[in-house]
């Protein structure tokens, strides 16, 4: 993704409502996202799909290994424990409850 230009790339929702067709072509093209605005406020950003679909990937692999990271961080601190123990007490608690 390319970096934002400001005069370009942040608009106001009016103007993106009365040229939605041809900013939207642009963005495609461009692989631009868009910002825009209400009241000169940030309010959303639009990105093309395939925009979109590469950021959802970088945030599913990136929790990925954020989901290791920590896992490793819970074997250096002894906070594991052997599975045998887990699925015993699961089965006590599932039999407490029945």
């Amino acid at each position: 993704m390319a970096k934002i230009k400001l005069s370009e790339d942040v608009q106001p929702l009016t103007t993106f409502r009365n040229n939605s067709a041809a900013m939207l072509q642009k963005m495609k093209r461009s692989g631009q996202s868009l910002v825009l605005t209400v009241n000169g406020k940030p309010e959303a950003v639009m990105h093309s799909v395939e925009e979109y679909e590469r950021l959802m990937d970088l945030a599913a692999a990136a929790d990925f290994h954020e989901g290791i990271r920590q896992a490793e961080d819970d074997i250096r601190h002894g906070r594991v424990y052997p599975a045998k123990e887990v699925f015993e007490e699961l089965r006590a608690k599932r039999k407490r409850a029945s």
